[in-house]
């Protein structure tokens, strides 16, 4: 599996979804799911782009509520971001029922569980850097629920190999299967992985039905532990072409839009801050996809160093920035991003709760 980084594919790829059928079977691993997760997560595209594309086929929003839904979801993880800021690294409701250690299943890490299905995606994972979302949540479930594992470092290792790293969509995703942002663990058995993976898998450790599974014992497969070291390879640091009497635009890991602001005549400097990755480490190939990415940005130059460090070299200009919280040190004008439902932005504590306040918007 390869993902495009030309934009004119991206935007292909949206015209190409059918909202139907993705609500029929997106839970499937074969599903028609969009795979724009890693475009929406870089800032090439924003959730609202792709809603508006999709509606202006003429579908009735609520005929497409489950497509919209899950946009609104990633919308909604980033407004907890927002909201939380860095205390979404922490247990947020509660903290995690019954865990036992903070470290990393070895099993989980080296595609070993013996659960086919979910080995075979860890490896398709390590070398796509994609893993579908059923998946996601099979793994954390794996991880923390059966293993005893904290989300924190198990959240980080699959963090770590995604093209659609978000650390919002990440660490709560694995915070409300943990149940430390949610009411209760999520765990699937073998039968339900069976169903959504198309396996036909028996005698392994989830092979139970649902009223037992929440009982079952750590299997010795899930016991042998040890943390990870994550490390973030960047590219040399390179001088900059400056013209101090032009504005600069200040795009990052998570801003990647080509289309922002490109009538006006600016220095655009990609940043890549090595604080930003020692603490949200990803993979060579991750950062590969980002400089790709960026390569759409007409004489985009990419700076590897500190904000900071940056701010003393540009002087005078103008910087102009879109707001994220990953980027609450940075200095000079702010710019919104964009949300499907710009009138929804406060913290709600579950989805439920922000999706109803979303409803009221959502035929328009």
């Amino acid at each position: 599996m390869s993902f495009s980084t030309k934009y004119e594919e991206i935007i292909d790829k949206i015209n190409m979804i059918d909202p139907i059928e993705y609500g029929r079977t997106r839970n499937y691993l074969n599903g028609a799911v969009t795979k724009l997760s890693p475009y929406i997560s870089r800032g090439v595209i924003s959730t609202k782009q792709v809603a508006q594309i999709v509606l202006a086929k003429g579908f009735d929003p609520t005929e497409i509520e489950s497509f919209l839904k899950e946009l609104a979801w990633r919308d909604y993880f980033q407004r907890v971001w927002v909201a939380l800021g860095d205390d979404i690294n922490n247990d947020i409701k509660q903290t995690q029922p019954d865990y036992r250690h903070t470290s990393m299943c070895n099993a989980v890490a080296t595609a070993n569980t013996g659960i086919k299905a979910i080995d075979s995606g860890i490896n398709a994972l390590k070398t796509s850097g994609y893993m579908h979302n059923h998946l996601r949540m099979y793994v954390a479930s794996i991880a923390c629920n059966i293993g005893k594992s904290h989300w924190q470092m198990p959240a980080k290792w699959l963090y770590y190999y995604l093209l659609d790293a978000d650390w919002a969509s990440n660490a709560l995703s694995w915070q409300w299967v943990a149940g430390s942002f949610s009411s209760k663990k999520y765990y699937a058995n073998q039968e339900n992985i069976n169903k959504y993976c198309h396996t036909n898998q028996s005698n392994t450790f989830l092979d139970v039905p649902y009223e037992k599974i929440e009982k079952i014992s750590t299997p010795e497969v899930l016991k042998n532990t040890a943390p990870i070291a994550l490390r973030t390879v960047l590219p040399e640091k390179k001088a900059l072409d400056l013209n101090k009497e032009l504005p600069t635009y200040i795009y990052n890991f998570y801003n990647l839009d080509c289309k922002w602001k490109q009538e006006m005549n600016a220095n655009r400097i990609l940043l890549l801050e090595p604080s930003f990755f020692e603490k949200y480490p990803v993979c060579e190939k991750t950062i590969e996809f980002v400089l790709a990415l960026s390569k759409n940005i007409p004489n985009i130059q990419v700076y590897v160093g500190e904000f900071g460090e940056l701010y003393s070299e540009i002087g005078n200009s103008a910087i102009h920035y879109k707001e994220h919280p990953t980027a609450r040190h940075y200095k000079g004008a702010q710019h919104k991003r964009e949300w499907i439902f710009e009138e929804v932005h406060d913290y709600y504590p579950s989805f439920f709760a922000y999706w109803k306040k979303c409803e009221k918007y959502i035929q328009t």
